[in-house]
């Protein structure tokens, strides 16, 4: 079994590789040709779980499970919030092939459907971004996001200002493009084309009368029934796509909130990021859409990302 790093993953598993084999994965999933269970997050006390996935990208192609222990809050010493593995098998063989290590996956993959979200559902000319959060996802989705758009301007949001700082002006670095930092939110995302909301909170830092017509949302930071990133009216105001179906429907919080508000009813979800990858489905209907990708996360990505590192170091020997 061929053992993969977290540096053999930066360098194999690029933004500009990544986000199409997203885009395949779930058009996989949502045309029915994956196999995949809903997640089984076990608590551990503290906020912190443990969180078991199992699929397969479909007959003849790789399957396999991811095993990872998250820790939602910061921690002083700092440790990863996704510490893991992601195990993937030959499907001829049904043999374990390779292990890598579930952390990067998580954090490139999830950019990089976040991306391929974008590219769907975004204005064609959206070119100012606003990540909320300051953490490791915060940095990745503003690269990942520069391969789908051509964007002009980067904010930065967080708490503390220091951090916010730090990140916009790695990210300006990176991108060669103007960034600025806030610890004001309503700022932070008024006139903003792309919002990507990459937090850990408990409690909405997204509302409505922030958001601008013909934005897109990426909510991202909360991936199971608890943690709520915007409130029910971003909810009520936006075309709100699924990553997938039922696990939206069983986990995703701020959906899940909204319909027991009475602010939304239960067919207020439009339908899967796969289906209109595929075209089956239309994501933006008018320029004023507010569009948002709820973004769960999904093993079928998980695969579809190792599988790839798996064969590109394959390629090199």
């Amino acid at each position: 079994m061929l053992l993969i790093s977290p540096d053999d993953i930066k360098t194999h598993l690029t933004y500009a590789a990544c986000i199409p084999a997203m885009k395949d994965a779930m058009i996989q999933l949502a045309n029915g040709k994956t196999e995949q269970m809903l997640r089984n997050i076990l608590p551990l006390g503290g906020g912190n779980m443990f969180g078991i996935m199992a699929g397969t990208l479909g007959p003849g192609r790789a399957f396999g499970s991811k095993l990872v222990g998250v820790t939602p809050e910061r921690t002083d010493p700092p440790v990863p919030s996704h510490q893991g593995v992601v195990v993937v098998f030959d499907p001829a063989t049904r043999a374990p092939v390779c292990q890598a290590e579930a952390g990067t996956i998580t954090a490139i993959r999830t950019a990089c459907a976040s991306a391929m979200a974008t590219d769907l559902l975004a204005l064609s000319y959206a070119s100012i971004l606003t990540i909320m959060g300051t953490g490791e996802q915060a940095h990745h989705h503003a690269l990942a996001i520069a391969e789908v758009r051509p964007l002009s301007e980067v904010r930065v949001w967080g708490r503390d200002q220091e951090k916010a700082d730090q990140l916009a002006a790695e990210i300006g670095r990176d991108l060669g493009i103007s960034t600025s930092a806030f610890t004001d939110g309503q700022k932070a995302c008024q006139g903003a084309h792309i919002i990507c909301t990459v937090t850990a909170s408990w409690e909405p830092v997204l509302f409505a009368d922030w958001v601008s017509p013909g934005a897109h949302i990426n909510l991202v930071g909360s991936s199971y029934d608890g943690p709520r990133e915007c409130d029910d009216a971003v909810i009520k105001i936006a075309r709100v796509i699924a990553d997938s179906t039922p696990s939206v429907q069983a986990q995703g919080a701020e959906l899940r909130h909204a319909i027991a508000s009475g602010v939304v009813g239960e067919d207020h979800l439009v339908g899967e990021i796969g289906e209109i990858a595929s075209g089956r489905l239309q994501g933006r209907v008018s320029p004023d859409d507010i569009t948002l990708y709820n973004s769960l996360g999904h093993i079928v990505q998980d695969i579809a990302a190792t599988a790839l590192v798996f064969e590109r170091m394959k390629e090199v020997g």
